[in-house]
């Protein structure tokens, strides 16, 4: 798979990543453009009762394969209309298709508020034993209850569970491992596993993930900022998300000129192609402590702007690729400087009176977060 933005993209893209005939048809998609991707799993029995097992809301935007993309539980800014919407279509899909046991459905927000489903699986999904740890019921287990004939009721699960605690799940990407492999997260999974964050405050779990997937977040430093022109809109936020938590901004040409429009200091340093020294030389002064890229996909960049990906990889420079994953990364590198991390045990969540076990009042905790 893979998001083409041209005509010419979409020529190149079926010359040489696809074989095309008859029996080998392409599916081509609508990309929905900045908005914010949904999974939910579902729970239902055989007498017709469906519970909503959890409603994880993506940290990526859509267009990020499922498994790559971060997410929490509760949503963090989706709204209650969009929650109520999604809780009403996956109950009806759960009872017209009959499902007896887990279903898992994706579900895109677009910026004006209007919900698509992406696609509905009456299966588990990868994304249970998160779902399962986050709310603190066994759902696996549930599911083959459910199928051997016990009802919901019989399992006294009944309402959906919103844990008033944020659970943050984040991909482990291992591409250190495979030589020339490009960071960029798309739409195929690249991920080799998962990791879990927990915390009363979004920007600590998110912190705690990152720590877990093994990224080693700066807390103060230099950092290298590249958006496309699909991107650029977010550039402003982003630059001063950094630069009030202490970092120095460093980018090319163009995406200095719109910073400085902005009003916002930034170092000016040279494309790899124009000439010396460049952002190359830099991580290998140890100059710069992380990288915001976002890929234009031009041939350009498929070569310089892999090879200075790939140069922020072994010398472990953390590179984010999306721009949610950017402002949440500013968020957690700022609660990092403030907060010392307290580890809990899983069950000290889950303590008598913790949980709450009401649609309408997950609508408004899912707004303060």
């Amino acid at each position: 798979m893979e998001i083409v933005y041209s005509d010419e993209k979409l020529v190149t893209y079926l010359e040489t990543a696809v074989e095309v005939d008859p029996e080998r048809p392409v599916l081509v998609d609508k990309y929905l453009s900045d908005a914010i991707e949904i999974d939910i799993d579902a729970l239902a029995d055989s007498h017709g009762n469906v519970v909503i097992g959890g409603i994880m809301e993506h940290i990526e935007q859509a267009g990020v394969h499922s498994g790559d993309s971060a997410c929490t539980i509760p949503t963090k800014t989706v709204s209650p209309s969009c929650l109520e919407t999604i809780r009403s279509w996956t109950t009806k899909l759960a009872k017209r298709l009959k499902v007896c046991g887990l279903m898992n459905c994706q579900y895109a927000i677009t910026s004006s508020g209007e919900v698509f489903l992406l696609e509905a699986n009456p299966r588990a999904s990868r994304t249970v034993p998160f779902v399962s740890k986050a709310i603190g019921h066994p759902l696996a287990k549930y599911a083959a209850l459910v199928m051997s004939g016990k009802s919901l009721y019989d399992l006294n699960f009944t309402k959906e569970v919103i844990p008033r605690h944020i659970s943050v799940k984040e991909a482990v990407l291992s591409f250190e491992k495979f030589q020339g492999t490009d960071v960029l997260l798309g739409p195929e999974m690249r991920s080799t596993g998962e990791v879990m964050g927990i915390s009363y405050d979004f920007s600590i779990a998110f912190a705690k993930a990152q720590i877990a997937a093994g990224e080693k977040l700066p807390l103060s430093g230099t950092l290298f900022l590249s958006l496309n022109d699909l991107t650029k809109t977010h550039l402003a936020t982003i630059a001063r998300a950094f630069v009030g938590i202490g970092f120095r901004i460093v980018a090319t040409s163009g995406t200095g000129r719109v910073l400085e429009l902005e009003g916002i200091h930034v170092d000016r340093i040279l494309k790899v192609h124009e000439g010396r020294p460049h952002a190359s030389d830099m991580i290998a002064n140890g100059q710069i402590q992380l990288m915001v890229i976002t890929s234009s996909g031009d041939e350009l960049d498929q070569i310089d702007g892999r090879k200075l990906r790939r140069m922020a990889l072994a010398y472990k420079i953390p590179v984010i690729t999306t721009v949610a994953g950017a402002l949440a990364t500013a968020e957690a590198i700022k609660s990092l400087k403030r907060n010392k991390i307290e580890m809990l045990a899983l069950q000290d969540y889950f303590n008598l009176g913790e949980d709450i076990e009401s649609t309408k009042k997950s609508q408004s905790v899912s707004s303060l977060y």
